[in-house]
């Protein structure tokens, strides 16, 4: 019986770690649709070498900084328990390679190629699994105060803070010290809109991550025996409501409706294991409107040039979920309880406060060094024909 429920457990996880995977798909393809057409390839390239980067430093650095666990030993020991630690890193893995496919939507169409990589390695091997490590494997102590000090442990059940309000809170400086696309903000104070370049491959992006969402969350258990239907309900609850939410609030925008239920989900994974699935359909709500708020005063007033709306979606809609969980995963609330918000907010505002300092840090230091953005010159052909030497159409093809 051992040996089959470890079996099953790998089986299970193995299969969260693929529908995980699946989702760098949907990050490439809704980033595809929504830069501009001359830098289509740069956005399918940069998440699928972003993906490989973070593996090699997640499994020869970053994995350990979280769990303690080297993969530098015997295949014998790699094999125990049907290879469970394996397939928990690649779960795990495809979860900490989200931080750097997040900050490629806010910086997408003016960024260098090389130095991102050079982020990404930095922040997959260090700065993210710092931060999981303090809250899913009690690093520290920091829990532990968390919870003398409240009455509760910081509660993210599938990363809320953990993933999405680490990512969207680096990128925000990243967005910042790279500065706004050439003439997207003009001297007469003037916005220039630079619009989607193909809906259909940005829904088919936001449909991927949803559908791989489900894995995210549910598949957060880890092993079978812990397995929850509330999570997958609340998960399904809360994407709705924040696609209704932001097609209200986004007055039919295809680009909003489409990052609505995206920052339900994100909003959702902290408490998704706690939550009534009505609660989980108010947080999903209160999601969509913020991010279609934030993401017009982000880009129209404040004038900061995060492309896909990164630090709304992500940033603010994570900082919201590990808050949410805090109120709405409380037993007055319908709720299964054992949280409360004061431990809520405090391990979110620390999430927050690393995530903004590692941001700053990593990217103040490319800028200083290595330098973070295109030319002029390469920024106007465009990063297809810049880095890559091809466009996504190419407008004559050689027939031999």
């Amino acid at each position: 019986m051992d040996a089959l429920k470890q079996g099953t457990d790998a089986l299970f996880i193995l299969l969260g770690g693929i529908m995980v995977l699946a989702m760098h798909a949907g990050f490439a393809f809704l980033e595809l649709g929504t830069v501009r057409k001359k830098n289509q390839v740069n956005a399918l390239v940069k998440i699928l070498v972003d993906f490989s980067v973070s593996t090699i430093a997640y499994f020869v650095v970053g994995y350990a900084v979280a769990y303690g666990t080297s993969f530098f030993v015997g295949a014998d020991q790699l094999a125990a328990k049907n290879g469970y630690e394996l397939v928990k890193f690649f779960f795990l893995l495809t979860f900490a390679a989200a931080i750097p496919a997040i900050i490629s939507g806010g910086i997408a169409e003016r960024a260098k190629f090389w130095p991102q990589l050079m982020a990404t390695a930095v922040i997959v091997g260090f700065v993210y699994p710092f931060f999981e490590g303090i809250v899913w494997n009690q690093h520290f102590g920091v829990q532990a105060w968390i919870k003398a000090l409240t009455g509760d442990e910081f509660h993210d059940f599938a990363g809320s803070v953990v993933v999405h309000a680490v990512g969207g809170w680096i990128a925000l400086p990243a967005v910042i010290l790279l500065g706004a696309r050439a003439n997207r903000y003009r001297k007469d104070g003037a916005v220039s809109a630079h619009p989607p370049s193909n809906i259909p491959f940005l829904a088919l992006g936001a449909w991927i991550l949803c559908v791989g969402w489900f894995g995210f969350n549910v598949m957060s258990a880890q092993t079978v025996d812990k397995i929850s239907g509330l999570v997958a309900v609340n998960s399904l609850m809360a994407m709705v409501g924040g696609t209704l939410a932001a097609l209200l609030a986004g007055k039919n925008d295809p680009g909003f409706v489409h990052n609505g239920p995206l920052a339900g989900l994100v909003a959702v994974c902290a408490g998704s294991d706690l939550m009534h699935p009505l609660g989980a359909l108010v947080v999903g709500a209160v999601a969509g409107a913020l991010f279609v708020v934030m993401f017009t005063l982000t880009q129209n007033r404040w004038k900061i040039d995060d492309v896909l709306g990164v630090w709304p979606l992500h940033g603010l809609c994570g900082t919201w979920g590990g808050v949410a969980a805090g109120i709405f995963g409380s037993s007055a609330l319908g709720g299964l309880g054992g949280v409360n918000l004061g431990a809520q907010v405090l391990g979110t505002a620390m999430g927050v406060a690393w995530a903004l300092t590692g941001g700053v840090v990593v990217y103040g230091i490319l800028k200083a060094t290595v330098g973070l953005r295109l030319d002029q010159e390469e920024e106007y052909d465009g990063a297809d024909l810049s880095i890559h030497r091809i466009s996504a159409t190419p407008d004559r093809e050689v027939s031999w």
